[in-house]
This record gives C-alpha cells, sequence and structure tokens, in this order.
C-alpha cells in the first residue's frame, strides 16, 4: 500500500512540476514565490489541489490514511522509526515550504475543507486507536492523529500557528520512533 500509495501521489505531483516549469521556465523556488500572484485563479486552484493530494497522502489525512497501518505493521522496527520520524514529516514540510507560498489563494479558500478533512482524521484515527489490539497499530494511529492536529495547525495561516506545527512535528518525530522502538524492544524479548 506505501508503494500505490506514494507512487499515486508522485503521478500527481509530476505534472504540477511540469505545469510550474511550463508556465515560468523555471523551478527555483524563489522565482516561482515572487511570480506566483500572475498565474490565474483557476490553474492555482488545479495546481494547489495537485500538492494538496500528494502532501496530503504523506501526512497522512483521510481518505489517504490507509497506508500508514499497515506499513508500520509489516515494517521491523527500525523501517517504523525512520517512518514515523522522518517519512511523515515530508507532507508538513512541502506544505510550509511550497504550497501555502506558492498558492496563498488557494490555500485561503480550501481552508474550510481542510479543517473538515483534520478533524474527521483525527476523530477516525483516535476512535480507531481505541480498537485495536496490536501496539505497532495503536502508535500508528495516534500518529496519524496527532499529523493531523499538525495539518489543521499549518493552515491556521498564522505564523505562531506555523511555527507551533513545526514544533508538533519535532516532538513527534522524537515521541513517535520512541514508541516504536518501545513496542519493537517488548517483541524481542515477548516474540508476540
Amino acid at each position: 500500500k506505501i508503494v500505490l500509495y506514494t507512487m499515486a501521489g508522485s503521478l500527481v505531483f509530476l505534472p504540477v512540476i511540469l505545469i510550474l516549469y511550463s508556465c515560468y521556465g523555471t523551478t527555483n523556488l524563489l522565482l516561482l514565490v515572487s511570480s506566483s500572484t500572475s498565474l490565474n485563479v483557476d490553474l492555482q486552484f488545479l495546481l494547489g489541489f495537485g500538492l494538496l493530494a500528494v502532501f496530503a497522502v504523506k501526512i497522512p489525512l483521510i481518505p489517504v490514511h490507509l497506508w500508514l497501518p499497515e506499513a508500520h505493521v509489516a515494517a521491523p522496527t527500525a523501517g517504523s522509526v525512520l517512518l514515523a520520524g522522518v517519512l511523515l514529516k515530508l507532507g508538513g514540510i512541502g506544505i510550509i515550504r511550497y504550497l501555502i507560498p506558492l498558492f496563498p489563494a488557494f490555500v485561503i479558500s480550501v481552508f474550510p475543507l481542510i479543517a473538515l478533512m483534520c478533524l474527521s482524521s483525527f476523530l477516525y484515527s483516535s476512535l480507531a486507536v481505541m480498537r485495536q489490539v496490536d501496539l505497532k497499530k495503536i502508535v500508528a494511529y495516534s500518529s496519524i492523529a496527532h499529523m493531523a492536529l499538525v495539518t489543521l495547525a499549518i493552515f491556521s495561516m498564522s505564523e505562531h500557528s506555523v511555527a507551533s506545527s513545526t514544533f508538533m512535528m519535532i516532538a513527534h518525530g522524537l515521541v513517535s520512533p520512541g514508541l516504536f522502538l518501545l513496542v519493537g524492544f517488548l517483541y524481542e524479548r515477548s516474540h508476540t
């Protein structure tokens, strides 16, 4: 599932890059940000939804979150540590670094949809934690809930919320891998 979801996101990401390059003749982020207001609104929305779809897979948000618990269960402890500590942050950093500066009008107009996705992702994964018996799935679903709150903070569009979401990503990058290490230690001792 992780390969399929990531590949689908990459297949959306490539045309976005190509369209940006065809419009501006460069992929230099500074030049793109300084001239991104010259894009018409329809193209901003099309490219904004493309980037949002890619980053929503990496965070992950509902409805593209199903790969994460399965990936954690199938991965060894070191894989779960890397996945939780590094890879989940790519979506948040991508939103902060690329989506918001390139398409601010899109981000402002799509905030109600994002807030709904983040809150439903938080509620669903929090309720799913209570039904799990596998410790790796418990940590994975709680990780989805945490990253949904991070995403909601990012899209709140204030300097303070982006700084606090960055702090939350750092905290998640320490706490979640630590929990996966503890689960791995428990499995090594009890083999269950």
